[in-house]
């Protein structure tokens, strides 16, 4: 018992260590408490170190799992959605991959919801539209390769907008304006983010009714709504959403140019889904840095092109019916504001509120002139929001004409693409061209050293062929079209139009599709290419080195 209470003190409670003094775990010696302390100090970077090498040897080991179990193709689908690459997908992270496979997206989130001002200006929207002209489908009128009635049905009694005029609180168009303080003039940001990539495939085509709209989309699809009563504010391909580009600011106002990707589905139970594609919606909004007033308006889709709008129709009710697509011509269609936003309350000089419909005199507003402290050219903000949209637009693609004059002046070849519809809008051909090849590093950095790039409708090339006026731009186009087969052609062509080498997408496509041999071949390294990357670069530079025979020796 003595022992024990000299180990004890006259409480009972245990005795404490003297204050400058530690008996180290596992150690038989005392040691200051400092040697104690630098030792913990020097074991932290070792523990974190061990850490890490432990959790990288675990994304190590479940990444080779990952492979054995879903092969090279698999990973990379999985990786385009685990987001924060720990080899593991949340329920967000799924979020894409559900919404293709079921086609109905999450409930809306109430904190998305806009907030209005009840008493607000309010805006006008006309809406005004030119049904498409039948005339311009290429192969799909009664009775050609089997095209029934009911298929065109929807199509064919879409004659007028589905609400000529709506208003709008002026505040829910606060969806344009820009996120944050620190956007300067020319910047883009996302006002509706793509979910889809080449990775994450298309969205379904058997579907009738769109998915209830969320946060910004509400707004969006309330205005395709005064268009056609089904529109899909996401498209099925990518890239769809919405870009918006700062076009111009004043210390008071702001002009934002914006691009949508949207489409329409015409048909209704019993009638096979028919989808309406345009190649775009474009436009812009004037209004006031707080959203309060509304200046302008403008959407539309541009009908500057000889085909500006995709079709799609399934031959039965389930996602592997066969499909018919064609292309058309939309003369018109587009949502104008009939004037600024108007208050929903007006008062006089001395602050009573004036009843319109009983004053004496109309009642007139003046508004004051908006000077832009920074601007950009409209060509230039449709540009950048073409960047944004398609990597793609690294390389300048100039029209058909402009190419082979720069070509001429620049003793450079053309690199030319003869599609059905274009390139770089929602009514392509070659949708898979531009998502791949087209926007890989090494491509771009070839086409930029060595090409001149254009691409062209097969129907506008028919046109220049035919122009008696430029035999020599008519030569040209005679040339493209000697070699095009349907859908997408790849060419290289001398500036005197001389076609030196060219591929058809789809035998580009089944060359380089992915087979079981060809797995080995796939690398996650930073110098990783695919084949279709490859095998790009090699039709390129065939058609560069058949372009030597054709130079003139130097004097």
């Amino acid at each position: 018992m003595a022992a024990d209470v000299d180990q004890r003190g006259t409480d009972g409670g245990s005795r404490s260590a003297p204050q400058d003094e530690l008996r180290a775990p596992g150690a038989g010696s005392w040691m200051s408490r400092g040697t104690w302390s630098l030792l913990l100090v020097a074991a932290v970077p070792l523990l974190a170190f061990g850490i890490r090498s432990y959790q990288d040897a675990q994304l190590a080991r479940r990444h080779e799992e990952s492979v054995r179990t879903l092969g090279p193709e698999g990973v990379l689908l999985f990786s385009s959605l685990d987001s924060d690459q720990d080899c593991f997908l949340s329920p967000e992270e799924f979020r894409p991959i559900a919404q293709r496979l079921t086609g109905v997206t999450a409930p809306a989130d109430p904190e998305e919801d806009l907030v209005h001002d009840p008493d607000g200006e309010t805006l006008t929207v006309e809406a005004h539209m030119q049904p498409l002209l039948l005339d311009s489908m290429t192969k799909s009128r009664d009775g050609f390769l089997g095209v029934s009635h009911s298929s065109l049905s929807g199509l064919r009694s879409w004659r007028s907008p589905a609400v000529p005029s709506s208003s709008f609180p002026a505040s829910r168009f606060r969806a344009f304006l820009p996120p944050g303080s620190g956007l300067a003039v020319g910047d883009t940001w996302w006002l509706i983010p793509s979910e889809l990539s080449v990775f994450t495939g298309y969205l379904p085509n058997n579907r009738y009714h769109p998915p209830p709209p969320r946060g910004k989309e509400v707004l969006i699809h309330a205005l395709l709504s005064m268009l056609h009563p089904r529109p899909f504010v996401k498209s099925r391909f990518a890239p769809q959403g919405a870009v918006a580009c700062l076009r111009a600011a004043s210390d008071a106002y702001y002009d934002i140019v914006f691009r949508i990707h949207a489409e329409f589905q015409l048909n209704e139970v019993p009638d096979f889904p028919f989808w309406f594609t345009p190649g775009q919606f474009t436009g812009n909004i004037v209004l006031s840095r707080d959203a309060s007033h509304v200046r302008h308006f403008h959407l539309y889709v541009p009908n500057d092109r000889s085909l500006n709008v995709d079709m799609e129709w399934l031959y039965g009710a389930s996602e592997s019916s066969n499909m018919e697509v064609d292309i058309g011509y939309l003369p018109q269609m587009e949502l104008r504001s009939s004037g600024p936003s108007l208050p929903s309350v007006i008062t006089d000089e001395r602050g009573d509120v004036v009843d319109v419909r009983d004053a004496a005199e109309p009642v007139h507003f003046v508004f004051e002139d908006i000077v832009w402290s920074a601007e950009l050219s409209r060509q230039e903000a449709a540009r950048r929001l073409e960047l944004a949209l398609y990597p793609f637009k690294k390389v300048s693609y100039l029209p058909f004409s402009q190419a082979f004059q720069r070509a001429e002046a620049e003793k450079k070849l053309v690199h030319s693409i003869l599609l059905w519809g274009a390139l770089d809008d929602q009514s392509c051909s070659g949708r898979t061209l531009r998502e791949t090849v087209l926007e890989s590093s090494p491509v771009l950095t070839l086409l930029n050293q060595s090409f001149i790039s254009s691409w062209s409708l097969v129907r506008e090339l028919e046109g220049l062929q035919a122009d008696e006026q430029n035999p020599a731009l008519a030569e040209k186009a005679s040339l493209h079209l000697a070699d095009y087969t349907f859908p997408v052609e790849m060419m290289v062509a001398l500036p005197n139009g001389t076609i030196l080498h060219h591929i058809n997408a789809n035998v580009f496509l089944d060359q380089t599709a992915m087979r079981p041999e060809d797995e080995a071949s796939f690398s996650f390294s930073a110098g990783f290419e695919d084949p279709s990357t490859s095998t790009y670069i090699r039709f390129l530079r065939e058609g560069l080195e058949r372009a030597r025979a054709h130079r003139t020796p130097p004097e």
